[in-house]
């Protein structure tokens, strides 16, 4: 564990350059409760909720995201972009775009859930930086908090 701990706090300082491109292949949903298999419609749209919050901060510190409709038959075909052995970053490179951008919340309950962000190179398939939190409470303020946490500590810190 402390291993992993230094190195995501060697990833979350490399520096990033605004105006590199980033393919946003969005934030999947995964439920592990018997409640269902994709979330029920409040969590869906707080995954869009954080999908925009994501975008907008990436937008506002100088990132060009690209568009990702060009290989979306290809994303269709992934269960999860943030674990399918590199198709992100493939994806990302066909895109023309220097990183590919996944995430995920895990539901384990309606009090604890996980979630995270990963940015990975293109061309090697590296992930530059990242973070996982575990956040407490099925809310819009809870999900929404664990992200700006994320986005403020590991991508663009302060």
């Amino acid at each position: 564990m402390h291993r992993l701990a230094t190195l995501l706090f060697f990833l979350a300082a490399a520096p990033l350059s605004a105006g590199e491109r980033v393919a946003f292949f969005g934030i999947t949903l995964l439920d592990d409760t018997v409640q269902t298999a994709q979330g029920n419609e409040a969590e869906q749209e707080r995954a869009r909720m954080l999908e925009t919050l994501v975008t907008e901060r990436f937008a506002a510190e100088g990132y060009e995201l690209v568009d990702i409709a060009p290989v979306q038959d290809k994303l269709d075909r992934v269960v999860n972009p943030a674990k399918c052995n590199g198709c992100d970053a493939r994806m990302a490179g066909e895109l023309g775009a220097d990183f590919a951008l996944v995430g995920e919340v895990q539901k384990v309950s309606n009090l604890i859930l996980s979630m995270n962000l990963q940015l990975r190179d293109a061309k090697s398939g590296e992930t530059i930086k990242g973070r996982v939190v575990d956040i407490r409470g099925n809310t819009d303020e809870s999900w929404s908090r664990g992200m700006r946490y994320i986005l403020k500590t590991a991508f663009f810190p302060e």
